[in-house]
């Protein structure tokens, strides 16, 4: 099977890229060369998707099984693909993002039929734009996509919804026994998955046949609250959890004054409320799937992922900085009470 994959080597699709190679599909990235692919046995495709002529260029002439589009992120971008890989491929993969699912939810199980429509963030409303867009393809002109919706999957990083990223912010924080916000009370439920897990679920729909057509979302079935997350985070670090709750609103607010208008998105469009996901869909398409790295395994092995290499544990300054703020002003209104 001749698959390509537009990116590849981010933090979800690394893990996928690895299993597929196991697996003997024949892949090759396309991206821009700028860090080395570090895949053996995977093909390298040196072209800025964003470019439509050069990468016109860089795949004139081949046809491909599948192809997906890991950084795909807007309508127009999906016109593009459908430009360049129409008549060109058997199955074209959208990666979404669960968090296109409606907000709030009017039921706390999340199945694949569950609306679609997000007035908090505009990084979902583009996920739905370009869903939109590829599904109008399908239906018209019978271009074969298959959506996929991932939900809070790691591996390279910290998936916290207040604190981390990318950087190693959180854990150092921790470390020296700093408070660390929880949104809310912390009791609303949540799943986070690994990328290995999801990589199970995703490696089974390159080449599925009756997967066209469809979206799908990939998750663990374990199902955590916040401050389980945040505990196991702390576990995780060899320190204790010095947690404060803060209201979702109360953090929007601070988060407005000071840059961080990215947060009533990131809490109210995303992890502010319980979402329960539903995997029986992709256990019927990949039968035999199952999610089985705990969180609480697999956030020691990302914290020793970031520790491999000192140049990735980054202290984020900014979310120091956010954190802080918002507690003070959090411990003011406290005192203006008393």
């Amino acid at each position: 099977m001749r698959v390509l994959f537009i990116g590849g080597t981010g933090n979800i699709s690394t893990a996928v890229s690895r299993l597929a190679l196991a697996q003997g599909v024949d892949l090759t990235l396309l991206n821009r060369g700028t860090r080395p692919c570090g895949l053996p046995g995977a093909t390298s495709l040196v072209a800025d998707i964003a470019d439509e002529k050069a990468a016109a260029q860089a795949l004139a002439g081949r046809t491909w099984d599948v192809v997906v589009n890991w950084i795909g992120f807007t309508p127009q971008e999906m016109e593009r693909d459908l430009r360049l890989f129409a008549g060109k491929t058997r199955q074209y993969i959208f990666i979404s993002s669960a968090s296109a699912y409606q907000k709030p939810l009017a039921h706390p199980v999340v199945t694949e039929d569950t609306p679609l429509a997000n007035p908090y963030w505009d990084y979902s409303r583009n996920k739905i734009a370009c869903e939109d867009t590829l599904m109008h393809a399908y239906r018209d002109s019978g271009f074969p996509v298959t959506i996929v919706r991932p939900s809070l999957t790691y591996d390279t990083v910290i998936p916290v919804a207040i604190g981390s990223w990318t950087d190693f912010t959180i854990v150092d924080r921790m470390r020296r026994g700093q408070p660390v916000i929880v949104h809310g009370d912390g009791s609303s439920l949540w799943t986070i998955t690994h990328a290995e897990d999801f990589a199970k679920g995703f490696v089974g729909l390159l080449g599925h046949q009756q997967a066209i057509g469809h979206a799908f979302h990939i998750t663990s079935d374990e199902l955590l609250t916040w401050n389980q997350i945040y505990e196991a985070v702390a576990d995780a670090a060899g320190a204790k959890a010095n947690l404060v709750h803060i209201p979702t609103d109360f953090i929007i607010k601070v988060g407005r004054t000071c840059g961080m208008g990215w947060m009533e998105g990131n809490l109210l469009g995303d992890k502010a409320v319980s979402a329960i996901m539903d995997n029986s869909k992709i256990k019927r398409f990949v039968p035999g799937y199952q999610a089985t790295i705990p969180f609480k395994a697999g956030i020691q092995r990302t914290i020793k992922w970031f520790e491999a290499d000192p140049a990735r544990m980054v202290i984020q300054d900014s979310n120091n900085q956010f954190m802080d703020r918002v507690i003070t002003a959090y411990n003011r209104g406290f005192d203006a009470i008393n």
